[in-house]
């Protein structure tokens, strides 16, 4: 039997690659964004290569929406295996300008988010017989703050403490809570990092920051996406049974805890 896998934030950007690792595992695959352009698009990749996926537009910061992502997975493919809270936005300023605003959104997102996913999907977990896995998307800033990140950092050290809870509280269902923890990508994310922080730093230019975080890598690179998909497929499989309430890294050597 086929296992069923939700990925939100998955329209693009790590998100995507991890949905696309997780259909080639075999799974069905459910495609999850608030960008319904992207849903699309990324539905019609996957099943150009052979893959059963369907997609679901919805907002991740709103508790019914994810509840909702799970019961059209759940109508669609009978069950549920693996859901990855994968969606998360990022947040450059100094600290000192740091408002409201800034913080309640990231905070609905990167953190309300991952509790209400983990939340729809345990759940769904419960009502049916074997084992589920939530897998969270933390980030090298759950495990160190930096500096023009402070809100994103304490969205992610938030995203961590509530899989170290979780897995505790949920492994009497035979749930596995885990996090990946990526690093510095030449994704989207990162463009906007490294346009914040030339706004802000008189001596940087463009692609300064970027240069500067991904130089520091030991393995010599910057991340790709099939990288943190990688890890994420192998918590995703029985091979990760014995693992839960982790948060790892996946950083070619940045970050170390």
């Amino acid at each position: 039997m086929s296992k069923v896998a939700v990925v939100t934030g998955s329209g693009g950007g790590l998100g995507k690659g991890i949905a696309e690792r997780l259909a080639k595992d075999g799974f069905k695959v459910v495609i999850n964004d608030i960008n319904a352009e992207a849903v699309g698009s990324t539905v019609e990749e996957i099943k150009a290569n052979g893959h059963e996926v369907i997609g679901v537009q919805g907002d991740v910061s709103k508790k019914e929406h994810q509840f909702l992502l799970v019961q059209r997975a759940v109508e669609q493919y009978g069950r549920l295996d693996v859901f990855v809270n994968n969606a998360g936005i990022d947040v450059v300023t100094p600290f000192l300008d740091v408002d409201e605003e800034q913080l309640n959104k990231a905070f609905s997102i990167n953190v309300n988010g991952v509790v209400f996913g983990t939340q729809a999907a345990a759940e769904q977990f419960k009502k049916q017989k074997g084992k589920g896995k939530i897998i969270n998307a933390c980030s090298i800033a759950g495990h160190e703050s930096y500096e023009m990140l402070s809100t994103y950092s304490a969205t992610k050290h938030a995203v961590k403490s509530f899989t170290h809870s979780a897995a505790k509280e949920l492994a009497a269902y035979d749930i596995r809570v885990n996090a990946y923890c990526p690093g510095v990508a030449g994704t989207a994310m990162w463009d906007r990092i490294d346009e914040e922080m030339v706004k802000y730093y008189d001596h940087m230019e463009p692609g300064d920051a970027f240069k500067e975080f991904s130089g520091n890598i030991l393995l010599g690179r910057p991340q790709e996406p099939e990288d943190v998909a990688n890890l994420v497929s192998f918590l995703s499989s029985d091979d990760s049974d014995y693992i839960t309430g982790q948060a790892i890294v996946t950083d070619g050597g940045l970050v170390f805890r």
